[in-house]
Parts: structure tokens; C-alpha cells; sequence
């Protein structure tokens, strides 16, 4: 009798529409959630662009990457560390090779280069060189940034190394010196060769050591340069993204019909920059697009916040045996960190100074003196250096005589 009456009891339930809820769950697989879905209550929150940011962008680029150059952090890639080929996007390693002779002393931006024979002799993209013309280093190099000159490029090198294939191995070997396990160069403006590549994530790289150089931005953001007034030769810009994008101050494009469209490029606002590489890209003008996707997702998700400001003064330390008695120590560039812009993913940026407790005379204006380490939730993740705003020369002798007098008399007293 008690089992005659579960069963009438499970029967009434059933038709009064209860029972779904106890049983429908091990009875009837869910139409709605798919095959194996969780409860209602156990499902995981909708993905975000913070969460999955490869769901949130589609590029047509065969290889991409999004860098934060401060840090070297990765935000965003597709295929970065795969081989491609860099076509005229080369020549910012180009101008970063001959940058680091610039700075070591062993060139000058003044100084002249001669054109040869077989720069004169190379084709695409150019600035019809003639065998025997000379321009100063700093023009062939803008000519190289803007225009991606081919020529300029290969007189460049001869001059700096004395032939092509040793500027090559100059450029092979900072590859490198960087760490790059993907990049080898064949040639210094990225005609095709099977043997000449590089990935996305190794351009972002060499991308981030060209913004130690300020003369390269400057070069690579100049939308038109007068290269000749005889015969006149203007050169305009292979970055279209100077003119569409604001805050586009860097790099360097590159095109062949094996390479596809290739863009490296660097982008800053309200004091956030970061660094994007799109490769193979076959859609016309994909390159500019798929970057411009990469920034407008990234300055949604990050802002900056600035600490100190280039050149402000963040504390003065004492000086001893100088004519004065303290000297500013002054920010060498902005100070202060990416941030999320995203509820909930507040995070805490903080500085710490690094700073010698006195600094005796004579001192330089402009000398380095400490640092100021940025800190972000704890984490070490940039250091600026701290300088001197102005110069201190050493005390005379009678300016000691009277110093030592006065501590005398104040002691006394």
C-alpha cells in the first residue's frame, strides 16, 4: 500500500508540472545550454576583452601583436612569434643600427654620405640617388624613414660599414644582442628573400629599443620632407596612419607581394603609448585598419597614471663643498604606469625614490644622480632616471674659511 501510494504521489506531482524541476534535469538534456551545460548558477561569467581579448578583435594579419613598450608586456597577439617576411619594415632596423654608431661616437648625423654605383642602382621605392651626389647622414636617413628609400638605405650602410653585407651582419648581430629568436636579415631594406624574416613579437622588440632614439620618431613622423629643391623631390609618408590616427608618431611599413601588407608602429595619448606589429595582411590598406583596431581596444581598456611630469622637481638633496647648499633632483622623463580603466580591476601605482643622501661638488647640470622606481600593486616595473636641474661648481677656499667660521659660532651659541 505505501508503494501504491509514492507512486500516485510522484504521478499527481507530475501532473501538476513540479516534477520538472526534480526531474527533468536527469531526464530530458537541456535544449537551451547544449549537451553537458552547467546550472544556471555554476555558468562562468561572459567572457570580456580584458578576459579574451583574441575574441574581442578579428585582424585580417597573418601575425599581430599589441606591446606595452614599457614593460615589454604583451597585451594582444595572433600567431606573434611565427616567421614572416618584414619587407621594408627592415629599415627600422636600419635606422636603429646606425643610431647606436651615432651614439657610441663612431658616426654623425652631419657628416657625409656618398652615393655609389649600386646604391644608385636600386630600384622601388627611392630617391633616384645619383652615383657621386652626397647628403649628410640625418637626410639619408629621413629619406629612408619617409619615403622607405631603397637606395638611401643601401648608401647608408656602405658608408657606415663599408658594404651592404657588413651593415647586415651589424644588424644580425643586434637582432641578437635583443634576444630575437625569430629574425634574420639578408639585406638593409627588405627586398624578398626567403631567407629574411622576422615575427611580429621580434619587430615589437626591436620597435621598443627604436623609442630610446627620439631622433627616429622624429624622422618616422614626418608626413612630407623636401629632399632635393634640385631637381625638386618631395617625399611623402608610407604611414598613412600619422594622418588618420592622432597620436601615431612611429614607424615603418612594408609591402611585397610575398610579404602582403606589413605595419610596425608606435602610438601615444594623454601619456600611454603602446607599440602594435600587424604582418601579411592581403586586405588594401589592412595594415592601417588592423593596427587601428589594436589602439582603439587598448586606450578602452588602459589609461595612464602619471606620477611626476618630465622634468619636475620631486625633492632636493643636500650638497656638500658646493657654493650652494642643495641642488633639485629633476624627473628625466614622465613618470607612472598603465592602468585599467575596466570596474573592479583598479590597481595601485606608487614611486619610490632611489636617491644618495648627499652628493659632494662639483656636480653637472643634468647629471644622474638616482632614480624614481615605478611601482604597480608591489611590483618593480620601470625606473626613470633623476637629475640634476642645474650645476653646482665646488666652493672656494674662502667660501669654506666662512662656513666653517659660522658652524663655529652657531655651535657656540
Amino acid at each position: 500500500m505505501r508503494k501504491i501510494g509514492v507512486l500516485l504521489l510522484l504521478a499527481l506531482l507530475l501532473a501538476l508540472g513540479i516534477g520538472t524541476g526534480i526531474l527533468g534535469a536527469a531526464a530530458t538534456p537541456s535544449t537551451a545550454s547544449g549537451e553537458g551545460a552547467l546550472p544556471a548558477n555554476e555558468q562562468p561569467a561572459p567572457a570580456t576583452a580584458a578576459d579574451n581579448p583574441a575574441a574581442a578583435i578579428k585582424l585580417d594579419a597573418r601575425g599581430a601583436i599589441l606591446m606595452d613598450p614599457q614593460t615589454g608586456e604583451v597585451l594582444w597577439e595572433k600567431n606573434s612569434h611565427q616567421r614572416y617576411y618584414p619587407a621594408s619594415m627592415t629599415k627600422l632596423m636600419t635606422m636603429v643600427v646606425a643610431m647606436d654608431m651615432v651614439a657610441g661616437g663612431q658616426a654623425r648625423l652631419d657628416e657625409p654620405v656618398q652615393v655609389s654605383e649600386r646604391a644608385e642602382s636600386f630600384g622601388g621605392t627611392e630617391v633616384f640617388l645619383a652615383v657621386g651626389e652626397t647628403f649628410p647622414l640625418e637626410q639619408m636617413l629621413i629619406a629612408v624613414a619617409v619615403a622607405s628609400a631603397n637606395d638611401a638605405s643601401v648608401a647608408i650602410a656602405e658608408h657606415l660599414a663599408g658594404s651592404e653585407e657588413a651593415y647586415v651582419a651589424m644588424m644580425n648581430a643586434k637582432a641578437k644582442e635583443l634576444g630575437l629568436k625569430n629574425t634574420h636579415f639578408v639585406n638593409c631594406h627588405g627586398f624578398h628573400d626567403d631567407q629574411h624574416y622576422t615575427s611580429s613579437y621580434d619587430m615589437a622588440v626591436i620597435a621598443r629599443y627604436a623609442l630610446k632614439y627620439p631622433k627616429i620618431r622624429e624622422w618616422t613622423a614626418i608626413k612630407q620632407y623636401t629632399f632635393r629643391k634640385e631637381p625638386l623631390t618631395i617625399l611623402d609618408t608610407t604611414n598613412k596612419m600619422l594622418y588618420w590616427y592622432p597620436g601615431t608618431d612611429g614607424f615603418k611599413t612594408g609591402f611585397t607581394d610575398a610579404a602582403g601588407l606589413n605595419l610596425v608602429s608606435t602610438v601615444e595619448r594623454e601619456g600611454l603609448r603602446f607599440i602594435a606589429v600587424v604582418m601579411g595582411v592581403e586586405t588594401p590598406r589592412g595594415n592601417f585598419t588592423d593596427s587601428m583596431k589594436l589602439y582603439n581596444w587598448a586606450y578602452k581598456q588602459w589609461a595612464f597614471q602619471q606620477l611626476y611630469a618630465p622634468g619636475q622637481v620631486v625633492t632636493s638633496i643636500p650638497v656638500g663643498k658646493g657654493q650652494v647648499d642643495a641642488v633639485k633632483a629633476i624627473t628625466a622623463a614622465k613618470v607612472g604606469a598603465r592602468v585599467s580603466r575596466l570596474r573592479g580591476q583598479a590597481e595601485q601605482v606608487a614611486a619610490r625614490l632611489d636617491l644618495p643622501p648627499l652628493l659632494n661638488a662639483p656636480i653637472k647640470e643634468g647629471q644622474k644622480i638616482g632614480r624614481v622606481t615605478v611601482l604597480r600593486n608591489g611590483q618593480e616595473i620601470d625606473h626613470i632616471d633623476l637629475v640634476t636641474g642645474t650645476a653646482v661648481p665646488r666652493a672656494s677656499l674662502g667660501q669654506e674659511i666662512i662656513r666653517v667660521i659660522r658652524a663655529v659660532f652657531t655651535i657656540r651659541q
